[in-house]
């Protein structure tokens, strides 16, 4: 799939990636409000996730929406791409990805899933990833951070087990699909701290602040509780 192209070195194929990006949540830890929309130095956590994917080199993106879909749709307007709305997010995460997966354009080697609350991931991180699922043992099509042995994000893997999970039961996923594949999956050992780091709550907001400084603000109109729509489209 991927274009050849010249380099030093001689020919090589470059790997085209797709990227979907979950925001459908409802963020009911965080009283209803959508964790993609806490900003860091002012910049929503779900843009800066676009930044890091972009400024990583891929190729294509798709945006999950569901819950909030209408309050996090303008602050997505000026990226190039393509908004996918699960009219039914409380079924839960394997919906969203088996959705943003359909959604993508099939002309991909390899598909990166993302979360949109995870606030410290930069476009060096996804490089990395991408680097490792390029250097992953052979017969391995899924590449996961493992940051002290516990399980990372965002994940990595080909077209082809992309493809298995579409063909599979609606409730099938890609954390299903490596459970039933253990032996395709590659852990990959790093001590970057930041794929691990997400906020589903607001003591997570606290510790984040505690342990590296950074600290996460909602929007003004969102400051209290309750306070953004949870319109679904």
């Amino acid at each position: 799939m991927g274009c050849i192209l010249k380099g030093g070195g001689g020919l090589y194929s470059r790997l085209v990636v797709g990227a979907v990006l979950l925001a459908a949540g409802s963020g009911s830890r965080m009283g209803h409000r959508p964790k993609c929309l806490l900003e860091l130095g002012g910049v929503p956590l779900i843009r800066r996730q676009l930044i890091a994917l972009s400024g990583a080199g891929v190729d294509e993106l798709v945006v999950v929406l569901g819950h909030h879909a209408t309050r996090i749709e303008p602050v997505l307007r000026d990226f190039p791409v393509t908004l996918v709305h699960n009219p039914d997010p409380d079924a839960g995460q394997v919906s969203s990805l088996r959705l943003g997966l359909q959604a993508l354009s099939g002309k991909i080697d390899a598909v990166l899933v993302a979360l949109a609350d995870q606030p410290l991931i930069n476009s060096q991180d996804i490089n990395d990833l991408i680097g490792a699922y390029k250097k992953r043992p052979e017969g391995t099509l899924v590449v996961q951070p493992e940051v002290d042995g516990e399980p990372g994000n965002p994940v990595m893997f080909s077209a082809g087990v992309s493809e298995q999970i579409l063909a599979g039961e609606a409730k099938i996923g890609c954390r299903q699909w490596q459970a039933s594949h253990p032996e395709a999956v590659h852990r990959w050992a790093t001590v970057n701290l930041r794929y691990r780091i997400d906020v589903d709550s607001p003591e997570d907001i606290e510790a984040l602040a505690a342990r590296t400084g950074h600290r996460l603000r909602w929007p003004a109109d969102m400051a209290t509780a309750g306070a953004a729509p949870t319109t679904s489209a």
